[in-house]
């Protein structure tokens, strides 16, 4: 069984740190060619310097409305064609149902949720017009179902965005193009050392894996390792499912 993507194209959304970074090098590892997308530019030249692939940087906000389209353009201007997709990138944002602006809800679902339709949609859209297979995985959320008090909007964005996933893999089933998704639970990336940092202390980390069956949390590459598995052929004929990626089974009592 070979757990690989030789020559294929795929675009990874916050590919600059954390779980973007580590599914970027998992496919370059694997014999990809990346689009890698993100505000960070030095980020990516940093994850690019690293990945041993042909690789374009998108250095791009996708708050926009244009971003997702120039990431694809970026990706058939370079490569020709669009195999897989990884949206990764998001705001992790928190405010709860009374604390919400209008404004903070738009722009926490035009990241989350629009740019990601909108990279599925020309995704898919590249595929079918070459009569091509293709795949595409989702990272979403276990706050996805319901959520904390503080995480209702961005709840919300990854609920939605896993109705999308399930809707994209049965209307293109036929099509050979798979939709998948990980519901991600408490990952140990830079950006979430910072926040609990801010929130909880210096040793946060400390007091946070002592309860934790691991005795740690789930780290970047677990997460990129479903991701590539998901990617790739050996996984076929899974569409249209939701991996919980968890220390603990999410409806056990």
């Amino acid at each position: 069984m070979e757990i690989a993507l030789p020559d294929r194209v795929v675009i990874v959304t916050g590919a600059a740190s954390g779980i973007g970074a580590a599914i970027a090098r998992r496919c370059a590892a694997a014999g990809a060619r990346l689009v890698l997308a993100d505000r960070d530019a030095e980020g990516l030249a940093r994850v690019a310097a690293s990945a041993d692939a042909e690789t374009e940087l998108v250095v791009t906000d996708l708050a926009t409305t244009e971003a997702p389209f120039a990431i694809a353009a970026a990706a058939r201007a370079r490569f020709g064609r669009i195999d897989a997709l990884v949206n990764n990138a998001a705001s992790v944002e928190r405010a709860s149902l009374l604390d919400t602006t209008p404004d903070f809800f738009d722009r926490l679902f035009a990241i989350n949720t629009r740019a990601p339709f909108f990279l599925m949609r020309e995704t898919v859209a590249d595929l079918c017009a070459r009569g091509a297979p293709g795949a595409i995985v989702n990272i979403l959320s276990v706050n996805a179902p319901c959520g904390l008090p503080d995480l209702a909007v961005y709840s919300a964005t990854k609920g939605a965005l896993a109705t999308l996933t399930l809707n994209t893999a049965n209307a293109h089933m036929a099509d050979r193009i798979r939709a998948n998704g990980i519901n991600l639970g408490w990952a140990l990336t830079e950006g979430e050392d910072r926040l609990q940092r801010s929130l909880a202390g210096e040793d946060w980390l400390a007091r946070a894996i002592a309860g934790l069956p691991l005795g740690r949390l789930i780290a970047p590459d677990d997460c990129a390792r479903l991701a590539l598995w998901l990617l790739c052929d050996a996984s076929a004929p899974q569409t249209g499912t939701v991996t919980d990626l968890e220390q603990r089974v999410l409806l056990a009592p």
